[in-house]
């Protein structure tokens, strides 16, 4: 998880700290395979922090007579009342100091200030703790789809997880799934062309391949692309988004020299995406990169409401991009 060491999954106090719930319940699922791995008949309980009062916690935290393992799940412990956490850290703290009974605890939390209390007596109990923040920087986003990847047994560039999120978009949860499908599917081997291949209708309607294509002169497929997009439903503004990015890459790196490493943090864009833009930017001239963006700032303006056409505003943007690029 970002931020925190992979926890013990077998220890007796775990606490979740976060609000992306995707990861906090894998976490929980996570320990909740371990506990079941290690005994198959393992009592699992959900405990519904809404209903449950401090008198059923001993019971619930009694060792059963036939020694059975028994993992508490205890979710948005935030929410609970002040009597109802302070009985449970107690109930906690008693599990930390004498862990032979088999009972695992399991709480979630936001981590803010609703409940402190609770987390922080949790820490100072010895839970092992994971940090589940909510991922938000594209940044984060491509380092969780090759950690996915990874996850799975395979391996991935920047750019290839960056196509990945452009084409399945940023629900961590589907992006796991298509994760872990693209490795089973590739045997490991997750490069561009397996992702352009397996998720061909989606791939191709980020925008962002409308974009590429239009930046290196390739009318038909630039096209191809825009049309495949706009008949299955995708929104023109993204789409009118990826092509003034499109310009707007190729001219920060116009005229650069260097690496795209070396480029990066002084333009501060990934080096697979400066490499991309250097790549494209072979034939452009300065007079036709303008001329790109005054036809990209147009379809922006064109499909946020200033035309009654919106598909014809970004088909004649493709047309006008691909023809800057002849502008000497």
């Amino acid at each position: 998880m970002p931020g925190s060491a992979a926890p013990s999954p077998l220890a007796p106090l775990h606490l979740v700290l976060g609000d992306e719930s995707f990861l906090a319940g894998r976490v929980v699922a996570d320990v909740v395979s371990a506990a079941r791995a290690a005994d198959p008949e393992c009592d699992v309980r959900e405990l519904d922090l809404t209903q449950l009062t401090p008198g059923a916690l001993p019971e619930l935290f009694s060792p059963s007579l036939f020694a059975e393992a028994r993992v508490l799940i205890a979710r948005d412990a935030h929410t609970a009342g002040k009597d109802l956490a302070a009985a449970l850290l107690q109930h906690a703290v008693a599990l930390a100091k004498d862990p032979s009974s088999g009972i695992v605890l399991v709480v979630t939390h936001l981590g803010q200030a609703r409940g402190k209390a609770l987390s922080d007596g949790l820490k100072k109990a010895g839970a092992q703790t994971t940090t589940v923040a909510k991922i938000t920087k594209q940044r984060e986003k491509v380092g969780f789809v090759r950690d996915e990847i990874r996850r799975a047994g395979g391996k991935a560039s920047e750019e290839v997880a960056s196509l990945i999120i452009d084409a399945v978009g940023s629900d961590l949860r589907e992006l796991a799934s298509v994760c872990s499908q693209l490795v089973a599917d590739t045997g490991g081997r997750v490069d561009l062309e397996a992702v352009r291949q397996y998720h061909r209708g989606r791939a191709d309607v980020s925008g962002y391949t409308v974009a590429d294509a239009a930046m290196i002169g390739d009318t038909a497929g630039a096209l191809e692309a825009l049309r495949w997009a706009l008949a299955i439903g995708v929104d023109p503004v993204p789409i009118a988004d990826a092509l003034a990015d499109g310009v707007r890459s190729v001219a920060r790196v116009a005229g650069a020299r260097g690496s795209g490493y070396q480029l990066a943090s002084t333009l501060g864009m990934p080096p697979w995406k400066v490499e991309r833009a250097q790549r494209q930017g072979r034939g452009w001239s300065p007079s036709g990169l303008a001329t790109a963006a005054r036809a990209a700032a147009t379809a922006n303006a064109d499909v946020k409401g200033g035309a009654d056409d919106r598909n014809y505003a970004l088909e004649r943007a493709v047309l006008a991009i691909v023809s800057a690029r002849e502008v000497r």
